[in-house]
């Protein structure tokens, strides 16, 4: 039984490969025992790549919060490598669970900026096809997918995909009962279940100390039978290596693993908030030191893997893709107001139903109106 609760147990010290200015340390030795393999050089070529095109749609989409093009907007800088690397861990049947702070990781998924900006925009659908893309919509209430993903993994499972699914979610989501409901489901029925908890210190304005008296969030797992680990999460191979063999784990069927990324939200929660009321400068300039892309890019760069002209080639391609980002979110979207009525039942209520048909005579007689200018101005001149 010692064994078992052992091999549960998180390590005593985030995992980490990569110190803050970008040179190799040496792991752990409890880290070291479980095998964790510092990826290839072209495995962190592209988890830098993903992040520098990430962080560039992040301070897009901030930006287009300024202009009145979208209602809000949770950036995501600082926690790049956290966004990217338990994307490119996973393969292509494997299903992403995230919330409404991972933008920059549906973007890696490959699903298109504009599709995942949707829903943040005002739009009451997602934006994309959760079925295609293999990636649920951007859940906002707190941890609710933590028991969509427990059970979708159930399923899989049950059909023989041979596919995880991964839950993102943040430090003040493990505070909610749909949270400890998930873990529980996930280990009682040993579904392929990896959840990643980005902890950024705040849960909107509370810090992680008012929220938790855990030594860390790794250890939330524990008590109900899932393996845990904690990671450096802004050591982007560090990341990229728990990740992978959380998902391997996972694959293998020996069941769900719930992995703490140590980070920071370099922004505010969103564009709507002023994070100066509730943590300091000073806290801001440490964490900026320690910025994910800039210590990977100093380890590839010193090691022969990077150079200045491959740099300015993924810097133009990221500016070509704000731009396009920019010119279609400018475009009015077309809406059609009796989509309001679609996917709100398997079979419509009569209700809704006689609600859909007043919206549709109101609009065929706008219509109408507007076919015959003269009749109305006829009609508004007897009055």
């Amino acid at each position: 039984m010692t064994s078992d609760i052992a091999d549960l147990l998180p390590c005593p010290e985030p995992v980490r490969f990569l110190a803050p200015d970008g040179t190799r340390v040496e792991l752990s030795e409890q880290a070291a025992a479980r095998g964790y393999a510092f990826p290839e050089p072209e495995e962190l070529l592209a988890v830098w790549r993903a992040m520098v095109l990430g962080r560039r749609f992040d301070a897009q989409s901030t930006a287009l919060t300024k202009q009145g093009r979208l209602a809000v907007y949770p950036s995501s800088r600082g926690q790049d490598a956290c966004q990217v690397a338990p994307i490119l861990a996973l393969e292509e049947q494997d299903w992403v669970f995230p919330t409404y702070r991972d933008s920059m990781a549906l973007v890696t998924r490959g699903i298109d900026p504009v599709g995942v900006l949707t829903l943040l925009r005002g739009d009451w659908h997602c934006g994309y096809d959760p079925q295609a893309t293999r990636t649920a919509p951007q859940c906002t209430p707190l941890a609710t997918q933590a028991v969509h993903a427990a059970g979708s993994a159930h399923a899989l499972d049950r059909r023989g995909a041979d596919a995880v699914a991964l839950c993102l979610i943040g430090d003040g989501a493990t505070s909610e009962g749909d949270f400890h409901e998930g873990l529980n489901f996930a280990a009682v029925f040993n579904t392929p279940t990896v959840y990643l908890v980005q902890n950024n210190k705040y849960a909107i304005s509370v810090p992680l100390a008012k929220q938790t008296k855990a030594p860390t969030l790794a250890y939330k797992g524990i008590g109900y039978g899932v393996r845990s680990e904690q990671v450096d999460g802004n050591d982007p191979a560090a990341v990229l290596a728990v990740m992978q063999a959380a998902c391997r784990h996972a694959r293998e069927g020996k069941g769900p693993v719930l992995v703490e990324a140590h980070t920071y939200r370099m922004e505010a929660h969103t564009n709507a908030d002023d994070a100066t009321r509730y943590r300091t400068p000073d806290e801001v300039d440490e964490w900026t030191g320690q910025d994910p892309i800039v210590r990977l890019q100093t380890w590839l760069v010193a090691e022969g893997h990077l150079d200045e002209e491959q740099i300015e080639q993924v810097r133009a391609e990221a500016e070509e893709q704000a731009a396009d980002l920019r010119d279609r979110m400018n475009l009015e979207p077309v809406v059609e107001p009796l989509s309001l009525f679609e996917h709100v039942y398997a079979e419509p209520t009569p209700q809704l139903l006689e609600q859909r048909a007043m919206v549709q005579t109101e609009l065929a007689g706008q219509a109408a109106s507007a076919d015959s200018p003269g009749q109305d101005a006829m009609e508004e001149s007897t009055r």
